[in-house]
């Protein structure tokens, strides 16, 4: 007889973990301890299932460098007693945090899915309980007794993806997320399809963890008419380290040559310059352009096809690895944690 796979189920906050009252209409925090009683259909899934939850949920807008370091504290000290994670958080910001815990656990060889809801678990409409349940169901998934997804990942709306892949595109929607440069790696329909070619294999070894991250940087989002100033002046920033540079089309910028100037004097501060395109899908190819031409001999980092919230954990991430700065640009161009294409 099989031995049922351990669940631990981590609540942060969010929607998913709000139930109203009826009477007053207001939302309160849901009992995960009740989980069972308040949804019966997990005594179906063949897991044993345990919960902790963050003493004061948040808000996914609140989230944090602190809230991370804890959800991937939880993890650490459950590794070896559980077989799989479940973190249920607000949607808004679950990228980001799903991307960090990616770039903070390191060798993982167990499933971590991020799920959340776009209404509160008691309301009729809600898809709160598919999104736990499947997660959940992913979770527990074996194979030659061990798990079968081995790294993080986020399941919204019938769609299990690379977590560092995602970006939320809808505030309305159920189908809150995509994963514009990646392939979902598995569908919920009747049938539970996993696609194992897209799926991340494990090296055999320890897990490591890293919860320190640097977050003296910004994400400059470009423009046309941007004020020379304004860019000036947040280069200026005091302590800054990093710029994640939301450029155009394949990573292209103004020629202006102060802007370029302002850029190079950045560099050559130290500053990382990390360009990243500002459109949904494709990637960075710096040098294809004329417009992109006077980056690549600047030495402007390629963000090929991260999205923003990945390539801005993923700064954070290196930036507290005491890298020199050739070996920062060759980490931060390459794929970590399956989070860009080697193009």
């Amino acid at each position: 007889m099989a031995i049922k796979p351990n669940i631990l189920l981590i609540y942060t906050g969010g929607t998913i973990g709000m139930v109203k009252d009826y009477k007053t209409g207001a939302l309160r925090a849901f009992d995960f301890n009740n989980l069972r009683s308040r949804i019966p259909e997990l005594n179906q899934l063949d897991c044993n299932i345990k919960t902790i939850s963050f003493e004061e949920p948040i808000d996914s807008s609140n989230m944090n460098l602190d809230n991370w370091a804890a959800i991937a504290t939880i993890i650490e000290t459950n590794y070896q007693l559980a077989d799989g994670f479940v973190v249920l958080t607000g949607s808004d910001t679950m990228s980001y945090t799903a991307s960090a815990i990616s770039f903070m656990l390191e060798n993982l060889s167990k499933p971590i899915v991020f799920t959340g809801s776009q209404l509160p678990i008691g309301d009729l409409r809600t898809d709160a309980k598919e999104n736990l349940i499947t997660a959940i169901q992913i979770a527990s998934l074996q194979e030659n007794n061990a798990p079968k997804i081995q790294e993080v990942c986020l399941y919204f709306e019938y769609k299990l993806y690379r977590a560092n892949r995602t970006t939320k595109i809808n505030a309305e929607h159920f189908e809150a997320f995509n994963s514009p440069n990646y392939p979902a790696i598995a569908e919920s329909g009747v049938h539970l399809k996993v696609q194992n070619h897209l799926l991340h294999i494990a090296d055999d070894k320890e897990l490591v963890v890293r919860k320190k991250f640097n977050n003296n940087v910004v994400v400059l989002k470009l423009f046309p008419g941007i004020s020379n100033h304004v860019i000036q002046t947040i280069l200026n920033i005091k302590n800054l380290k990093g710029v994640i540079l939301e450029t155009y089309g394949s990573g292209n910028t103004s020629t202006n040559k102060e802007f370029i100037n302002l850029l190079s004097k950045a560099i050559n501060k130290g500053i990382y310059i990390i360009d990243v395109t500002q459109c949904v899908s494709g990637s960075v190819s710096l040098g294809q352009y004329e417009t992109s031409t006077h980056l690549k001999e600047l030495d402007v980092i390629s963000g090929k096809d991260i999205t923003t919230e990945a390539a801005i954990t993923k700064l954070m991430y290196l930036l507290n690895q005491n890298l020199t700065k050739k070996e920062f640009k060759i980490f931060f161009e390459k794929s970590l944690r399956g989070e860009m294409s080697d193009i």
